[in-house]
């Protein structure tokens, strides 16, 4: 049983760790770390404790720090992380998974590296910009960044990747082959007898349910959806939440029907909560059915903004749940969403929020 839960926060000013015990009703705040550097997301690996921040930007490059004592100190590499000569540099780090010993960073512009020394150096998995369709990818508002992966944790072969504004692209022999994953989901910006392409939609968030059912989940710049054949097919689940955009998505850990999102009023309305009223949404059934949970938030003029990698969820009983924002207010919950505190405030811009449970 976990005696010690951390809050890993990126943010646009280096990552900061939030500590509490079991019961989370109290949490200490260390940072920033990583010499104040864009981090734009922060992970834990359960079985060692050791922390990874993915980040940078063109001026710094790209790298990722590690930290194995909880955040007190850190060193970072960037050895690896380079395309051949000739092709746009690595701008950054955007996204990082592990599985089996593995460290995966998903970079800008998109592409995919896998290091298997704890991040001390990364080798390029270089079948996924050999795709076909990579003369076509178009940048989203955020550029061309590989900003979502999904590691299958009983099958080192398959892994998912999202890509704005690419696209799912999965691969079932570890990276040297891919395929494009998406059908039923609509490109609104298209003319509409174009709106259901192979490839090319604006992905903002992809997350696997929990257990092994092949349920995974997207938030789309365009919708709402689920897929419960590995990405093969997607079926809107909008219907019920007050806008079709927004950014982050949270699986519940152990419940492959409940989900979390924080939707906003659409990509040219404010890009905020809708109303200036902050809530997240909750489904306990697949998307069949959505609640908005507010108690403990804002409900006067909270013009926030929640980023696609800014909410999270831990693997306590019951289930915590963390919202950061772009104006720097972490928000949590130990009770699945019920009610709410603030935990920070006055933190550089949130880019993104993940959890470490571990004894001790």
């Amino acid at each position: 049983m976990a005696n010690t839960v951390l809050i890993l926060v990126g943010t646009r000013k280096g990552a900061f760790v939030l500590e509490s015990d079991a019961a989370r009703k109290e949490w200490s705040l260390r940072g920033p770390f990583c010499e104040t550097w864009p981090m734009n997301h922060v992970v834990g690996d359960p079985a060692t404790g050791t922390i990874y921040a993915g980040g940078g930007n063109e001026w710094f490059g790209p790298a990722v720090w590690r930290s194995d004592d909880a955040g007190r100190s850190w060193s970072h590499s960037s050895q690896g992380l380079a395309y051949p000569e000739g092709e746009t540099p690595v701008r950054a780090v955007w996204s990082l998974g592990l599985r089996n010993g593995s460290l995966y960073a998903g970079v800008e512009p998109a592409g995919l590296f896998e290091s298997r020394d704890g991040g001390k150096s990364f080798s390029h998995v270089a079948g996924l910009r050999e795709h076909p369709s990579r003369p076509e990818w178009q940048a989203g508002a955020g550029g061309l960044i590989l900003h979502s992966m999904v590691l299958d944790p009983d099958d080192h072969d398959r892994i998912w990747v999202a890509i704005s504004a690419a696209g799912v692209f999965h691969s079932a022999d570890g990276g040297r082959s891919w395929e494009p994953r998406n059908s039923g989901t609509r490109c609104d910006f298209l003319p509409e007898d174009q709106r259901y392409p192979e490839f090319g939609q604006c992905v903002h968030c992809l997350v696997r349910a929990a257990g092994s059912s092949g349920r995974l989940y997207q938030q789309n710049h365009c919708g709402m959806y689920r897929s419960d054949d590995a990405a093969r097919n997607w079926r809107s689940i909008e219907a019920g939440l007050p806008s079709t955009f927004g950014f982050p998505a949270a699986a519940h850990p152990r419940d492959e029907n409940t989900l979390f999102l924080a939707p906003l009023n659409g990509d040219t309305a404010g890009r905020f909560m809708p109303e200036g009223k902050a809530a997240v949404w909750r489904t306990r059934d697949g998307g069949e059915t959505w609640q908005d949970l507010r108690a403990g938030l804002p409900q006067h003029n909270a013009y926030l903004s929640v980023l696609r990698q800014a909410l999270a969820t831990d693997t306590l009983e019951p289930a915590g749940v963390y919202m950061g924002t772009t104006s720097g207010e972490l928000y949590a919950s130990a009770d699945e969403g019920e009610s709410w505190t603030q935990v920070a405030s006055h933190l550089p811009g949130i880019l993104s929020v993940e959890t470490l449970a571990r004894p001790g």
